[in-house]
Parts: C-alpha cells; structure tokens; sequence
C-alpha cells in the first residue's frame, strides 16, 4: 500500500440529563483510523522515543493514537481533517527519502493551521544544494517565494528580520548558479559600518582592516563550499568578498551579486549598487530595516527603494518575518517580543538605584 488509506465514523456521545445536545456538523466529534503504509517505519513518522507524536498532540486539537501502522484520530471534524492532512504531509517527507525532524514537524503543523496555499511537503523537499554531507532547503513558505523569485527575476530584495536565512539562501542560489555555469563569478559586499559600536584603529592591511565587517559572508561560503576550495576561488576572483565602496565605477557582467546588510546604505549607494548590474547577471538586496546603524539624519536606501522600484518588471520585493526565523526558536520569540515593543512605542523603564 503506496498511500495513507483512513476510515472515518461518528464518535458515540455521551447521553446528557438535558436530553440529546444540538450540535452542528464540525462541532461533532468524529473518529478517523489511518492506515501508514507498511513501507514506511513508524518510528520515521512517530519520532526516536515518540517526540514527533508528542509535538503533534501540542501542536493539533485531535486526539491521537497509535497501534500498529494505524493511527486513530479524535476530535472535530476540522481538527481530525488538519492532523489526516499532517500525517499526509509527514509520510510524504519520508517517502522522498528526507528524514524529518522536530523543527520540520513543528513548520509542518504551523503551514498547515495557516491554510497556506502550498504543500508543505513541496517547501521542505525543494532542494537547493548539496554540500559536504548536508542539503539546504527553504523551511518556510515565504523562504520558498523567497528562493523562486530569485529564480525567476533579475534583481530580488529579501527583506526581513535576523535570522531567517535571507543571506543564507542568497548565497546557496550563487553556489548553484555557478557550480550549474549560469555565471562566471559571486560577487558578496555589505557595506562597512559598524553595528551601534565603535571598533577603533584596526591593525593590518587593508584587506584585514574590513574582514570584520564581511566575516559573516566567508561563513555562509564555508558552509557551502569544501574549505580548501573558498581560498583558490578567492584568489582566482571567481568568488569577491569586498565593501560595498569597491564597487563604484564598475559594470557587474555574468555574475551573482548579493548586497548584505543593504539597510545601511544610503539612498545614493543603494542607486549606485543597483546600476552596477551588467548582461547575464542577477542581483539579490538583503536586509532588515528595523536594525538600521547608520548615522541620525541619514536615509537607509533599503527603506525607500521599494516606493521607488515597486512597479519596475523583474523586480520583485520578498519581505520575511519572525515565522521565518529558522535559527534557534528562541531568536524567533525575541524578534516578536521586539517587535510588540516598538508597535505599543513603550518607553524603556528607568534604571533605579
């Protein structure tokens, strides 16, 4: 048996003193048994030592029990027609050959309360890259609009809060496109400004003096690419990792350029970056403009480009959110909590003694 087969009865309810209760039809509590197929082992769809079962009886309002390779639900109608689609989704994970996990089970359940118009499955199987044992895929709805823009348009904003893989991605669709020959070379800039603090003199060189500043693009590189490889491709210049200032004057043709950290660009540099694009090439912003370091007075050019640029073809503007968050879960509740804060503009309470 290649597919999820269930049967679904009426519960039998409970007699009441009052007589017989007038319930409507998704109020009715029903009882569905699915068959999982035999091909699929349960512990896959149940979890080492039951942990997916358990976050299914958090995350979902249906009763859920396990015999066998059948699973009996509980519940409303709605509630047991959510978690039969769950279970559906889970198996067709599996059946890719893709493991899941506690994180992937979690994002499964919260696509499918959110009625979003794509499959989860679709989301969590749609491979990017393969690199050095692991392969990266969008974890989100919006991480996979995020990923078919870039496919489809020349120059894509990612817009969004820390942490929900808008560079991450950026950089793992430019390994694609050049291990797949669609460029000849990545281009990787941010511009070199300093996060609310004040680094001093740096000692070195020049390219020294900015590593800071770009280390978190070598990151990305390093976990995309084998380590003794990053070094020849710099030298080689297949791969450039520079400040945004290096990029005046020049006509981009036949690469992937990616711009991080764009909300600390002015409005006079975001234009100067834009109009760097040349033939064959394709560009991807990133950025969050609610952390924005650059001096009182001066206009982030992130902040005002899609007023500017909104109805321009080939140009799309993918704006994430703290569900995006695919670090720790706790970065996505600090970035919720942020944002509440700055939405009531409560004042920070005094220091006491």
């Amino acid at each position: 048996m290649d597919s999820l087969t269930s049967q679904e009865r009426p519960a039998p309810s409970a007699p009441t003193r009052s007589g017989p209760a007038r319930i409507t039809a998704e109020q009715a509590a029903v009882v569905r048994r699915i068959s999982v197929p035999s091909s699929i082992d349960m512990v896959n769809v149940l979890g080492p030592r039951d942990e997916f079962l358990r976050i299914l009886e958090r995350e979902l309002d249906a009763d859920i029990h396990v015999r066998g390779n059948e699973v009996t639900l509980t519940g409303t109608h709605t509630a047991v027609t959510l978690a039969a689609d769950v279970l559906n989704e889970m198996v067709t994970v599996l059946r890719t050959g893709q493991g899941l996990t506690p994180d992937g089970v979690e994002r499964i359940c919260s696509m499918m309360n959110a009625a979003e118009e794509a499959r989860p499955a679709d989301v969590l199987t749609h491979n990017i890259l393969s690199s050095r044992g692991k392969t990266i895929r969008p974890k989100t709805l919006n991480q996979k609009r995020y990923v078919d823009a870039i496919d489809k348009h020349t120059v894509v904003f990612g817009i969004g809060p820390a942490g929900t893989g808008k560079t991450y991605l950026a950089v793992a669709k430019a390994v694609q496109a050049l291990q797949n020959k669609d460029v000849n070379r990545i281009i990787l800039t941010r511009p070199a400004v300093e996060a609310g603090e004040r680094l001093g003199f740096l000692p070195g060189t020049l390219n020294e003096k900015i590593d800071p500043y770009l280390r978190p693009l070598y990151d990305a590189l390093h976990d995309m690419l084998d380590p003794e490889s990053v070094p020849k491709l710099l030298t080689a210049g297949t791969i450039e990792v520079a400040p945004l200032a290096y990029m005046r004057g020049r006509s981009l043709n036949d690469a992937f350029i990616i711009l991080d950290e764009a909300q600390n660009t002015s409005m006079e540099q975001m234009k100067m970056f834009l109009t760097r694009l040349g033939f064959g090439s394709k560009i991807v912003v990133t950025g969050d403009i609610t952390q924005v370091d650059l001096p009182g007075g001066t206009r982030s050019g992130l902040r005002v480009v899609q007023g500017i640029l909104d109805n321009v073809d080939d140009i799309a503007f993918c704006h994430l959110t703290n569900h995006d968050v695919v670090r720790h879960k706790l970065v996505g509740r600090i970035v919720a909590a942020y944002d509440r804060f700055e939405a009531t503009d409560a004042p920070v309470p005094p220091r006491t003694r």
